[in-house]
């Protein structure tokens, strides 16, 4: 439609600027050549009008299918390039262009090459104002954060309710339970190459690939099943991009959505890119319980540790406790008393030392 719609606008302004074209060119072509003019001119210009309507008319489609290819060679080529490039970018240049307006006034006065001077030096201002401001774009990246990604950044936070999926996410399985809680509002989205990627893992010759994903099959077809919340496959893929994670996070920025996963590294592209993530590992690191120096708790030290003669023991939730001088009681369930607690970005690691020099035993069966 697009194509045929352009075909008849570009025949029509064809026709009419070779008629215009014919009407001042013709008369003054017979009197270079010595030829008398005719009583009028209108079929001739009619003539040449109706040359240049059949010419574009013919060459129209060529010349709509290559602006649509140089339109998504630049596209393609543009989504590449950070925002915040773009706009520092933008910045310099109107810059550089307003110092350019300034110069030309007293350039311009300069006889005979004032006019080519002045245009010389706004292109090369442009230039170098482009240059200078991305250059020195880390110099600008607390403005810019603010200007560009952080309005946005709590904008999509605040109003988006589509959670995107990914392949560690959906293998791991707590989301199931986190959704069923009612703290994960709105739909669940898994994109068509997250689901390949799956089938992929589950047919892998590796025995523990092959569980995992037959695993993350079965936990998701268990969400779609049982889950209140919808979960919807979204079968869009992007065949130009070929890293899943950076399908991933295309696919959020295109839908407005929440990337859910617990993949560190993604989590710090995404923060890098202005996607919103949501981290099942961070969420369950904030919701342990808070343990305080001084208090007091039961061990199961079940190893030594890395220094001589500590002992380590386990919380329910998987928390380390790291007990000094707990080596001899391996085994054995003691109390301890925390001396202090490190947070990392593993986890947290409770450091903690028998409550008294006889370390008071708990017997296992009580």
């Amino acid at each position: 439609m697009l194509k045929i719609v352009m075909r008849v606008l570009f025949t029509i302004i064809s026709f009419v600027g070779g008629y215009e074209l014919f009407k001042v060119a013709f008369p003054s072509l017979m009197v270079a050549t010595g030829y008398p003019l005719p009583l009028t001119t209108t079929p001739f210009s009619v003539m040449g009008g109706t040359i240049f309507g059949l010419i574009f008319y013919f060459i129209t489609p060529s010349i709509v299918d290559h602006v649509g290819k140089l339109a998504s060679w630049t596209n393609n080529k543009m989504k590449s390039i950070p925002t915040q490039d773009i706009v520092l970018g933008v910045v310099g240049l109107i810059i550089a262009l307003l110092i350019g307006v300034l110069l030309n006034f007293p350039l311009s006065r300069i006889p005979w090459v004032g006019p080519y001077l002045s245009l010389a030096v706004t292109l090369v201002l442009a230039y170098l104002g482009v240059t200078f401001i991305l250059n020195r774009k880390d110099e600008f990246s607390l403005v810019s954060s603010h200007i560009i990604r952080r309005p946005g950044y709590q904008e999509k936070r605040k109003s988006s309710s589509v959670k995107v999926l990914d392949t560690s996410v959906i293998i791991d399985g707590r989301i199931m339970d986190i959704s069923n809680t009612g703290f994960v509002e709105g739909e669940l989205i898994v994109p068509g190459f997250v689901l390949e990627e799956l089938r992929h893992i589950a047919d892998s010759p590796d025995l523990l690939k092959r569980n995992r994903g037959r695993r993350g099959l079965d936990i998701l077809n268990k969400m779609q099943k049982e889950m209140a919340v919808e979960v919807k496959i979204v079968n869009k893929d992007y065949e130009d991009i070929s890293e899943v994670d950076s399908k991933l996070i295309k696919l959020a920025q295109d839908m407005g959505g929440i990337i859910v996963t617990n993949d560190f590294n993604l989590n710090k592209v995404c923060e890098l890119q202005g996607v919103f993530v949501l981290n099942v590992n961070e969420l369950a690191n904030a919701v342990k319980p808070i343990v305080l120096p001084g208090e007091e708790m039961s061990a199961h030290i079940i190893k030594d540790g890395k220094e001589t003669g500590q002992g380590v023991a386990y919380l329910d939730d998987g928390t380390m406790i790291v007990v000094e001088g707990g080596r001899r009681f391996i085994g054995e369930t003691v109390e301890v008393l925390v001396t202090s607690v490190l947070q990392t970005a593993a986890g947290r690691m409770i450091f903690a030392k028998p409550k008294n020099n006889t370390a008071e035993k708990i017997s296992l069966k009580q």
